[in-house]
Order: C-alpha cells, then structure tokens, then sequence
C-alpha cells in the first residue's frame, strides 16, 4: 500500500500549474467522449430495439436493447484486468490511448451497422460485439484517467484535480442528449426514426480525432516513470494485486467499504429518479429529462467542491457522510417526489388503498425479461393490470383455489382464471376485466396519466437536487482515495476493478434490480430497498475499516 507516513505539505491556495491544467483537461475530456458513446446506445435505446431487434415482439425488442446496453457494463470488470494490467506494465498514456480508439471505433461502426431487415441475425451478433467492446474500453478508460491525473497532481491537490475527473460522466450524458436533441429537431421525429439516429454515432469520429491528438501531446506519468527507471515495475499486476492477500484485502475492502455504496447511490441519483419519474409516476419523458437536466447543472459544481473539500478534512468523512444520508432519506425524497409530481396518486392511494386477495401459490413473479411468459392464473392477470397501470397495491392471502381478487377502497373486482381458454376467449375476458378495474381505479382517483399542471416542478427540482448532492459526494473524492489506496507498481489495475465491479455490476443493474422488486411486490417504493442497503453495508464497513488516505503519498511506494 502507499505509504502512511510521508505527509501532505500544506498549501494556502490551489493554483493550478501549467501541465497539470493540460493533464486535467485531456484526461477529462477524453472521458466526456466516452461516457457520450457509453450514453448513446442508452439514450437511443428504443429507435436500437426497433432496427436490430425487429424479429420479435416490441416488448421483448425493447428488452432484449436493454439487455445488450447492460451487457457493456458486464464487462466493466473484465476491461479494468486486461487494461489496468497493460496500464501497469506499459504506461498510462499509452493504455489509455489504446481503450479511447476502441472506444470510438465501436461507436462508430453502430453508426454504420445495417439493421437487421438488411442483414438479419449477424445484425445484433454484431451489435451486442461492439457493445462488449465499448464496455471493455470504460473499464480500462476511468483507471488510467484517474491515476493519471492523480500522479500529476501536486500534494494536497489530488481530491481537487481528480474531481473533475468525476464530472465526466454527468457532461458526457449531456453532451449525448444535446447532440440527439438537435439531430432529432433538424430532422424530425420520421427521419430521425429512420436513419438520423446514426448521426450522433458517426460525429463521434470527429471527437476521437480531437480527444487522440490532444492525449498525444501528454508525456507520461512522473509517478510511472520514476518507478520504471528505478526497475521497480510490477511484472505481474494482477497477480500481485489481486493473488497476495495484503493486496487483495485492500482490493476487498474498496469495494465493499467504498465502491459499491457510492455506485448505487450515483445510479440512484441520476438513473433510477428518472426511471421513477416516467414509470411509476408516469411523467413525460421530455419534462422529466428537463427536469433531471436542471438538477444536474445546479449538482455538477459539487464534484469539485467536495473533490476540493476532501483534500482538507479527507475522503472518507465525505463519502460515508453521503452515504449515511442515501440510506437514511430515500423513502421520504421518494414519497416527495409523488407528492409533489403527482399529488392526485398519493391522494388515491390514502384514500383507496389497492389489496390484492389471492392465493400466494397462484402468484408468478410479476417480471418477464424476455417477454415470452404468459400469467395465467386470476392472481397473475390481478396484478398485471396493476403493474401496467403503475398501481400501489398490498397483498392479502386468501384460501387455495379462491379466485383472486382486487379491492380498490370499497369497491370488489374479481378476476378470472385464463388456463384453458381459447385465446379469442381468454383477450374477451381480459378485456374486459381490465375494462372494469380501469374503470374502478379512476373512480378511486387513480390518474391514467399524471397532470402536470399540478405538478410542483421548483419542489421536484429541489428534491432531485438534494438527489444528486448525494451523489457529489460520495462520487466526487472517491478517484483521488482509490488511487492512495495502492503502490505504483499495481494502481492501474487494483483500482480499476473495485471501481468497475462497483460502479458495473452494484450500480450498472440496480434500474432492473429495483424494478423486479417492486414488480415482485406491488410496493412502488420497495425498489429503494436495494441501494438502502448496499449503502448501509459499505457505510457501516467503510467507517470501521477503512483509513483516511489523505496524507498519503503516492511517489514513495
């Protein structure tokens, strides 16, 4: 590990020098490029479902788009061992040259990939090929970004120079929706549709030739050349960091006392607020992406606050304070954001509760990845309805074989048992079942859709911002204590993978995670549950066992 003992000189004023501003800058905006080719496939999810995926039904189109976006954060991981090895044995520069071209190439080449009309199969074969690839590229991107830019901080810097790091994600996610939206306004909604999407991907040659000549400008890292000229490299990174238990255990404890509580509240804050907004409280997708636009242009500043800060009371404080709050509002900022998004919901379900009466073993778990499963059973058909309409509900157990129930306030809807039926017979009863039940919520002032003109949108903003504080600061100081966590010889690499594993895997399926919940549930807040306590665990564990890190050293390894 780095070493405790070397201390941070002290500094009255953080004037940055000329070569650490081009440093910040190339790393940071090498990054912006690829978390806006990482944002792309995400944000144009559902046009991508419908040029790859058209052999199957839309539902299961859709999914199967998602699927292939989480793929590249499966891979996360993967990327952070093969290029945090290359980054620890060949450099930093050149590492991090090497995933930005792959990065931009596969981006490019789904700007240029024919759909599946014109090609078939090897359409999304290819498409989920170039997603891996993307994927692979982020996970060793972020690693030599950070460590970087860290080595090239002066003492008493590196929470600040880091930070900026940490605001890429957030402007590579605007920078992908800005280039969208103007496409889209140019071309309109019909051509857009049809091949304006490729736009957006193939423009982003243009900026993998600027951010490639800038990084080339760079020479490498102090910290990296020192250690190579006194014959101190690492000739095996991954074994060393991760095969020797005083490294692993350092490996370990990042990840679950740090990485994994600051991904699910990042993703908390930035994905699933909107995926509650739209699903659940069913907001339009264009104000509700204004809406989160503006909670991230008011938050982005608080990067490099809390980046500045942590140079001056340290990181850990910061992160675990973020966390501690995360886990401790979630359930009241959640219930805010109803009542003040859709006031007309929060009064129906006060005062017209919604209980499910069936019996528990005719009950499916309400979520179909594939959209293949058919529901059956009175239950299944009960709570699809209530999924789909975005229902609040309870569960009550009722004797086996009793057909299942919905009660809304006073009001009794019976279901029907669909196995067996014709399919003309089974769409009849369906129909009118959810005819009856849709009658019925709306009586009980359940909104189809929600009202924006009731809508309080400064309070929404002020509950997304506080949201989004969260995430400034468990996110802002966490690359500059990654990179104190480990020596030279296997920074790259023994940071890259908590990070990744963290920030892939705890946050990369949290929307789904907590999407299963709730469908398993009928709870519209049970979702929170997941980042509750992964927020909880790595507070509690990061508070007990983890060290301040920063007066550490990262020259003296």
């Amino acid at each position: 590990m780095a070493n405790d003992a070397a201390t941070v000189p002290a500094h009255g004023k953080h004037d940055f020098k000329p070569e650490e501003k081009r440093v910040i800058f190339a790393s940071s905006l090498g990054t912006v490029f690829e978390w806006y080719d990482f944002y792309l496939y995400g944000s144009l999810a559902a046009i991508i479902s419908k040029q790859f995926f058209s052999a199957v039904n839309p539902t299961a189109a859709f999914i199967f788009a998602l699927l292939a976006f989480a793929a590249g954060f499966a891979v996360r991981p993967f990327g952070a061992l093969v290029f945090g090895r290359l980054g620890d044995l060949v450099g930093r520069k050149h590492t991090f040259l090497i995933t930005i071209v792959l990065m931009g190439l596969s981006t490019f080449l789904v700007g240029l990939l024919p759909s599946y009309e014109t090609i078939g199969i090897a359409a999304p074969v290819i498409l989920i090929v170039l997603r891996l690839l993307q994927g692979l590229a982020l996970g060793g991107e972020y690693g030599g970004a950070a460590t970087y830019v860290a080595e090239h901080a002066s003492e008493g810097k590196r929470g600040l120079d880091t930070s900026w790091i940490q605001t890429t994600a957030t402007i590579g996610l605007f920078l992908s929706l800005l280039v969208i939206l103007g496409v889209r306004t140019s071309l309109g909604e019909e051509a857009f549709a049809a091949w304006g999407w490729r736009i957006p991907f193939l423009v982003s040659v243009i900026l993998l030739g600027i951010s490639v000549w800038i990084r080339m400008q760079l020479h490498e890292s102090p910290a990296f050349k020192r250690m190579k000229e006194e014959g101190k490299q690492s000739k095996a990174p991954i074994s060393e960091a991760f095969g020797q238990w005083r490294n692993l255990k350092v490996v370990i404890l990042a990840l679950v006392g740090l990485t994994a509580g600051q991904a699910v509240v990042w993703y908390t804050g930035q994905f699933y607020a909107l995926f509650f907004l739209t699903q659940t409280l069913k907001m339009d997708g264009a104000t509700a992406n204004v809406l989160i636009a503006i909670s991230l242009l008011i938050g982005t500043p608080f990067f490099i606050v809390f980046g500045w800060l942590s140079d001056k009371i340290g990181r850990k404080p910061i992160i675990m304070t973020g966390c501690l709050l995360a886990a401790l509002t979630y359930f009241p900022l959640f219930k805010a954001l109803t009542h003040f998004a859709n006031p007309a919901l929060e009064a129906a379900q006060k005062s017209a509760p919604v209980v499910v009466v069936a019996d528990p073993a005719a009950c499916s778990f309400q979520f179909n990845p594939v959209g293949t499963a058919k529901f059956t059973s009175s239950c299944d058909i009960a709570k699809s309805f209530l999924a789909k309409a975005s229902v609040n509900y309870a569960n009550e157990a009722a004797a086996p074989g009793t057909v299942a129930s919905i009660r809304i306030g006073e009001t009794v809807i019976t279901a029907f048992e669909g196995k067996g039926l014709s399919k003309e017979e089974f769409k009849a009863r369906a129909d009118e079942f959810n005819k009856a039940a849709g009658e019925a919520t709306k009586a009980a002032g359940y909104p189809a859709k929600l009202d924006i003109s009731q809508a309080n949108k400064p309070m929404i903003v002020l509950v997304l911002v506080i949201l989004v504080l969260y995430v400034t600061m468990v996110y802002g100081p966490i690359a500059a204590m990654l990179v104190e966590m480990f020596p030279t010889r296997i920074r790259y690499t023994a940071m890259s993978l908590p990070y990744h594993v963290g920030n892939g895997w705890f946050g990369g399926f949290l929307p789904t995670t907590a999407f299963a919940m709730v469908a398993a549930t009928g709870d519209i807040y049970y979702g929170l549950w997941y980042p509750i306590v992964v927020a909880s665990m790595t507070f509690v564990i990061g508070t007990l066992f983890l060290k301040e890190t920063r007066h550490r050293t990262i020259h003296d390894d």
